[in-house]
């Protein structure tokens, strides 16, 4: 497995969490409920994006997309994307199943019932405790024999959270010119802005020590 994988599960939801807002509101994705859950997102608008949902009970659940992963179905290959997510709980697919399209979120479609599912090439699911990979997926990926962290563009999409490594602070946000961040100010005000984002959200993280 990609070393970003691990730092995913080396780091606490809280933080997950906490890195998935400021990274949602820095790119013009404003935080939303999905029933009981935080949804956020991510896109690099060049068809590549990354969706967070988070429960007050520590579950969670994250979808990679990427147009050209080899992981990623037809737009009408509703069987198909539904068994990308095999072993999922319910009521975490049920966020994603039958919701509107957004920028970061398109549909699969049944064409016979007009049902959708979020397209995913990526789904990834934490029960509380640890991160999972979609046991549907890694049945995929055995058949094919596809690598699950290249073929759902895991690391890519996940890059910009930074897992395993500082986050970033305001001050580097706004000198960093690599992910396209999109900041809401007038010239000159970017550095007040995302200062503001990052109160809301605690202070910068840190990767885990050692117990943590």
């Amino acid at each position: 497995m990609d070393e970003t994988w691990h730092a995913l599960r080396a780091t606490p939801i809280r933080e997950v969490r906490r890195r998935a807002a400021i990274v949602s509101e820095l790119t013009f994705h404003p935080p939303t409920t999905v029933d009981a859950a935080e949804r956020f997102a991510w896109d690099d608008n060049g068809g590549q994006s990354t969706l967070w949902h988070f429960l007050a009970d520590g579950r969670a659940l994250l979808l990679t997309f990427g147009p050209e992963a080899d992981l990623s179905v037809g737009w009408d290959q509703y069987a198909a994307q539904e068994a990308l997510y095999g072993d999922v709980p319910e009521d975490l697919v049920r966020l994603v199943r039958d919701r509107p399209a957004s920028r970061a979120a398109g549909n699969v479609t049944e064409v016979p019932t007009g049902r959708t599912i979020h397209w995913a090439s990526g789904v990834f699911w934490c029960d509380g405790e640890q991160w999972r990979v979609a046991e549907g997926l890694l049945d995929h990926c055995d058949r094919t024999g596809i690598d699950p962290m290249i073929g759902s563009e895991f690391v890519y999409c996940l890059d910009v959270y930074r897992f395993g490594r500082d986050f970033v602070t305001p001050e580097a946000v706004v000198a960093d010119t690599e992910h396209g961040w999109y900041i809401d100010a007038d010239e000159g005000d970017e550095l007040a802005a995302v200062e503001e984002i990052f109160a809301r959200y605690g202070d910068a993280g840190r990767p885990p020590g050692p117990g943590a």
